[in-house]
């Protein structure tokens, strides 16, 4: 797995535990990644460290334009309805789009139905790629 990949899904997983604890956005992020980063030492190599905390950091710090984008894309979905992953997979692409224009758009998709594919729902992987493909072409991500 690339550094890149590991570092979404570990961004994932930290999301998904702030998401669950109604921590978001999360005013003690720098406590609660300090203690995520410590129960995930091993895999929070040199090389993927930087990605994920960019991510996390990232989508906490704008998580309002992103949902506004989520809400505005999810056709009759609210984003409170969302299923937890289905959610912050695409609360971390729509921050990539938003902030990172060297990686092709394409690629963030398609990574971001993977991971939904591997930690959502059997619908999650066509849910996310709708959601995001709206946002990609109406937005001109």
């Amino acid at each position: 797995m690339g550094d890149r990949r590991e570092a979404r899904e570990l961004a994932l997983q930290a999301l998904f535990a702030f998401d669950m604890e109604k921590a978001f956005p999360n005013k003690d992020l720098d406590e609660n990644l300090t203690a995520f980063c410590d129960n995930n030492e091993e895999k929070l190599t040199k090389t993927v460290k930087p990605f994920f905390l960019e991510l996390v950091k990232g989508v906490n710090e704008n998580y309002s334009q992103i949902d506004f984008f989520l809400n505005k894309y999810s056709k009759n979905w609210r984003i409170s309805r969302m299923p937890v992953v289905d959610r912050n997979v695409m609360r971390i692409a729509t921050f990539e789009f938003l902030n990172y224009s060297d990686i092709p758009r394409s690629v963030t998709i398609n990574e971001a139905v993977e991971i939904g594919k591997k930690y959502g729902t059997k619908d999650s992987g066509s849910f996310i790629n709708g959601v995001l493909d709206r946002i990609k072409n109406l937005e001109n991500f």
